[in-house]
């Protein structure tokens, strides 16, 4: 495969790839709308207490997600621009993005593996400090917040080996409601869900960072080494790019002692043509200056036996 049809691949595949993770932003701009919307979610964290640990991981998660949704949407849209028009600013520019993004997830799959409860364990203290204080003070805010969390999840209290020795707490749980599944449990099994969508985003968010990081780092040395497409749509590399130099057209300079013919490499070509261009120059004091019209062109003779001709007059 040659360096154009790779160079016609790799923009595809970064149109493709730019695709998903626009994807990838809307599913984590859904689930972090969800987060913030849902219900069982809200209750907990508008408990009134001194310190809510629900709160602060339900405020920085909505955050994370949020930054994390608006870094891929841009940089998705400005690689996908910048492919289409082979801007290595903009590729660079996308590429930055992607690796803000994936630092990010990194640090977040490692709190992940040191941390794999936190965001349980701050749901469940918090309905463990509205429990408690419900049940020690009836009268008190937190009551009509533990029946407003009990009736969200469906649940009623929380199993305890301490009840069975008898208290003198108040019981939320009396009639149907005792029937129900125990709130520690419940809100166990209704974070299962969650958690392993935040692990199916944040496993994609890696591969697919990864991948475009990739592919931004090609196209954008690829478009600064000089690769693009020419008139008839195929990838050409400059020669500054190849290690050559560009040769500027040099003409015929005059001397005192007569014309000085041009280079080998040049000469050479015209020879193999048959044609031999005489110097245009015009003599004024001390100093030739080349003239403005081009010279006429003369054929060599078949023999190659050639003597140089004095400048014509204008």
């Amino acid at each position: 495969m040659g360096p154009g049809r790779r160079v016609r691949v790799a923009k595809c595949q970064m149109l493709v790839t730019c695709f998903f993770v626009l994807l990838l932003s809307l599913s984590m701009a859904t689930a972090m709308a969800l987060l913030h919307l849902e219900d069982r979610f809200a209750v907990v964290s508008r408990a009134s207490l001194d310190s809510n640990p629900w709160e602060a991981v339900h405020r920085w998660v909505f955050s994370l997600g949020i930054s994390l949704a608006g870094l891929l949407s841009l940089g998705a849209t400005l690689s996908a621009a910048a492919t289409m028009r082979e801007a290595p600013g903009l590729l660079a520019t996308g590429f930055l993005c992607f690796a803000l993004v994936f630092c990010s997830l990194v640090q977040v799959a490692l709190w992940r593996f040191h941390n794999p409860t936190q965001v349980e364990d701050a749901m469940l203290d918090t309905y463990d400090l509205v429990y408690d204080q419900a049940v020690r003070s009836p009268s008190s805010i937190q009551w009509p917040e533990l029946a407003a969390i009990q009736d969200t999840f469906l649940c009623c209290g929380k199993r305890s080996p301490f009840q069975l020795l008898g208290s003198r707490e108040a019981d939320p749980c009396r009639g149907e409601e005792a029937a129900r599944e125990d709130c520690l449990q419940s809100i166990r099994s209704f974070l299962k869900t969650p958690q392993n969508i935040a692990f199916m985003l944040t496993s994609t968010g890696l591969a697919l960072m990864v991948y475009a990081m990739l592919l931004s780092s090609f196209l954008c040395f690829a478009v600064r080494s000089g690769r693009g497409l020419d008139r008839r749509g195929k990838y050409t590399l400059t020669p500054r790019a190849c290690g050559c130099q560009v040769q500027e057209p040099s003409r015929f300079t005059l001397s005192q002692g007569g014309p000085v013919p041009r280079r080998s490499s040049e000469a050479e070509a015209l020879a193999g043509h048959g044609v031999q261009e005489d110097a245009c120059m015009t003599l004024i004091g001390s100093r030739a200056y080349p003239l403005i019209r081009p010279c006429p062109a003369t054929r060599l003779p078949t023999d190659g036996r050639h003597q140089p001709q004095a400048p014509q007059d204008p």
